[in-house]
């Protein structure tokens, strides 16, 4: 096995993170009471495009630490 690839890591971790406080954000637009009470904030494509990048930098982290 080779080096654990840190900073990799650390992106996608964060990048994880940022997935989860989006998709809570998304819930919580969904399930407002108030209808007409909308944010400016586009959830899904930021809950979408987080995941996507932690996927990929998570992936290529453990592809790199394992040695492919």
């Amino acid at each position: 096995m080779a080096e654990v690839p840190v900073p990799l890591l650390a992106a996608g971790l964060a990048a994880a993170a940022t997935a989860a406080v989006a998709w809570a954000g998304d819930r919580r637009r969904t399930r407002r009471k108030n209808p007409d009470a909308v944010g400016f904030m586009p959830w899904t494509p930021v809950f979408f495009f987080a995941l996507l990048l932690a996927c990929m930098l998570l992936g290529l982290a453990g592809r790199l630490w394992l040695g492919d």
